[in-house]
């Protein structure tokens, strides 16, 4: 039988266009777990959050960019001589930038692709 939790410490940020996204909550779903959803391009997180889910994820700030999304390119995104909180303040201020779904429990989170990333979390 599967464990129901509310599961108040699993946020998810979400997408809900993303076939990803559905996924990752699909899978929480399926485990008993009603995540927290966040859907960031409505309520975008700020840099600070960003730089706080960077530490959890242990990667630098290109790695969590969509690196095809019109503003990486039209910002200039790519150029090597970006500052750590100039790439910070671009997913803020474009969340589109930001890669899905992102899976946060307590202390640690992951970008979710693939999906069973999510268990890494869950032990």
């Amino acid at each position: 039988m599967a464990r129901t939790s509310s599961a108040p410490d699993v946020v998810v940020w979400h997408n809900p266009r993303c076939t990803k996204s559905r996924e990752a909550l699909a899978w929480l779903e399926e485990r008993g777990i009603s995540p927290t959803i966040v859907r960031y391009l409505d309520t975008p997180p700020s840099a600070d959050e960003i730089e706080r889910v960077l530490g959890l994820l242990g990667v630098e700030p290109r790695a969590l960019m969509r690196k095809k999304e019109a503003p990486y390119r039209d910002l200039a995104l790519d150029d090597a001589s970006r500052t750590r909180g100039e790439l910070v303040r671009a997913m803020a201020a474009h969340p589109i930038l930001i890669e899905r779904p992102v899976v946060i429990r307590g202390g640690a989170a992951v970008i979710a692709r693939p999906t069973e990333r999510i268990a890494d979390l869950l032990r």
